[in-house]
């Protein structure tokens, strides 16, 4: 009989054993049905968790407190991984040039990253980002949110992309985390659980 043992691996939360043959190891593949654990940022229905994170405008920093929304309007909380990057460009430039629709939905929009307020406010000024960026430097509103990206390239736990709807309750009605940073949120999806609220 040839000896066996097994190789551990690990994707996401999930914990796989697979038998090699000692003499002659074997590579296996994942089956194509295999799916990954889902992303599950915070769940709607839940009451949003409150925050204040920095914000750099020309006049300085401010303050902005989540809950100075609740019983006036909407909010739009859209996490991003970094700054300076391809997709966050696109995605925050696109938001900015539609910002206009989430205004008449009665919604703020904020885009909140880990990276400092002063790096936020020199990217927004190159690309002309219109709408609020909030720091989450200490990374506790992306862990309350549950929208943690580990390790992104090596360098580090940042903000996973995602897009929560929070209503003047303060209530989660919408959030989705994408599937990977490259790809994008469903606007159409936000702001139809906008058109609910308004």
């Amino acid at each position: 009989m040839v000896a066996t043992n097994s190789i551990q691996f690990q994707i996401s939360h999930a914990r796989f054993s697979v038998p090699v043959d000692t003499r002659l190891p074997h590579f296996y593949l994942l089956p194509s049905n295999f799916n990954l654990p889902p992303t599950m940022p915070i769940k709607t229905g839940t009451s949003a968790p409150d925050f204040t994170l920095k914000s750099k405008t020309a006049q300085g920093l401010e303050d902005v407190k989540l809950s100075d929304n609740f019983g006036q309007r909407n909010t739009v909380l859209l996490f991003f991984p970094l700054a300076f990057t391809g997709v966050c460009t696109r995605e925050m430039c696109d938001v900015s040039g539609g910002i206009s629709s989430y205004e008449s939905l009665n919604a703020a929009v904020y885009g909140i990253s880990i990276d400092s307020p002063f790096a936020q406010e020199a990217w927004s000024q190159k690309e002309k980002i219109s709408i609020k960026l909030l720091s989450d430097l200490n990374k506790t509103v992306i862990k309350a949110y549950d929208v943690i990206f580990p390790g992104l390239a090596g360098i580090g736990d940042t903000a996973a992309r995602a897009a929560i709807v929070i209503d003047k309750k303060g209530t989660v009605v919408h959030a989705e985390q994408t599937p990977t940073p490259k790809d994008l949120p469903d606007f159409d999806a936000v702001q139809a659980a906008l058109a609910k609220l308004k």
